[in-house]
């Protein structure tokens, strides 16, 4: 039997019409089927935390598996309950005074300030007290980083003196502990306190601190104080555990104080 080319070409055209056809339908099906398959939020959060049992002996360790499955929200953070992004997040405004700036003592304003390195973190420890509505957990960082704008001023032997520029640190095998106390029923405000607990090491810049629009001593001023800040660091340490505190008092009001917590623990 001869088969003319017109034949030939029509059936290969057909067969590659029925292919395309065959593919694009198990492309939509699959499709489908994920979508249909992907649990809502509200249903990852009641897996995620369902599992921790108030009155379970293993409650602290399944909480803080939890904490550390919760990682993968930090860059989106989980707009269903008003999570913002965690990796980074942002400070607008921090602020911390010590004595009187006409006799002894400065103000030091934190402006815009970004955090980087939560998703690489690991809480290493979970403790609940349910006596005193706080939980407390430790929280290790290979790598942490931070960034913004300061603004200084302070009093020294009379002479008044202001800063103010760009700065950013970071700090390398770095651990810290935060305490999250309800002053309440649920959805009462939350009060954080952090307290560093170890930092490896740390590189920082701050920009125009020996002299304003003098960038060419930045380096100088940099070079001391990443060569000496170990020595300095039992009386900068209170400045740092109080800064941070205040910044993570306004984060976590704002992105957990009304998170239903209750609605997936049992």
């Amino acid at each position: 039997m001869t088969i003319s080319k017109n034949s030939h070409h029509k059936s290969t055209t057909m067969a590659l019409a029925y292919v395309t056809a065959l593919i694009a339908f198990c492309g939509i099906t699959i499709g489908s089927t994920n979508a249909i398959e992907q649990p809502s939020i509200r249903e990852e959060m009641s897996r995620l935390l369902g599992k921790c049992h108030l009155q379970s002996d293993d409650y602290d360790f399944c909480m803080k598996d939890v904490f550390n499955d919760l990682r993968a929200y930090f860059p989106t953070g989980i707009p269903e309950y008003n999570v913002k992004p965690f990796d980074p997040h942002h400070a607008s405004f921090v602020e911390l005074r010590r004595g009187d700036q006409n006799g002894l003592g400065f103000k030091l304003i934190l402006r815009n300030v970004s955090e980087y390195g939560w998703t690489q973190s690991e809480v290493t420890k979970f403790h609940s007290d349910f006596e005193q509505n706080r939980i407390i957990y430790s929280q290790y960082f290979p790598e942490k980083s931070l960034n913004g704008w300061y603004e200084f001023s302070a009093k020294v032997f009379g002479t008044l003196i202001k800063r103010s520029g760009f700065w950013n640190m970071t700090l390398y095998d770095y651990s810290q502990t935060t305490s999250v106390r309800r002053l309440g029923a649920p959805g009462t405000l939350l009060k954080i306190h952090v307290e560093v607990d170890r930092i490896g090491g740390m590189r920082m810049h701050v920009g125009d601190v020996l002299a304003p629009g003098r960038a060419r001593l930045d380096n100088v001023s940099d070079g001391v104080i990443n060569s000496a800040w170990p020595l300095g660091l039992p009386f900068i340490k209170p400045i740092i555990n109080e800064l941070v505190s205040t910044a993570f008092t306004d984060i976590f009001n704002e992105s957990f104080r009304y998170f239903p917590l209750h609605q997936f623990i049992s």
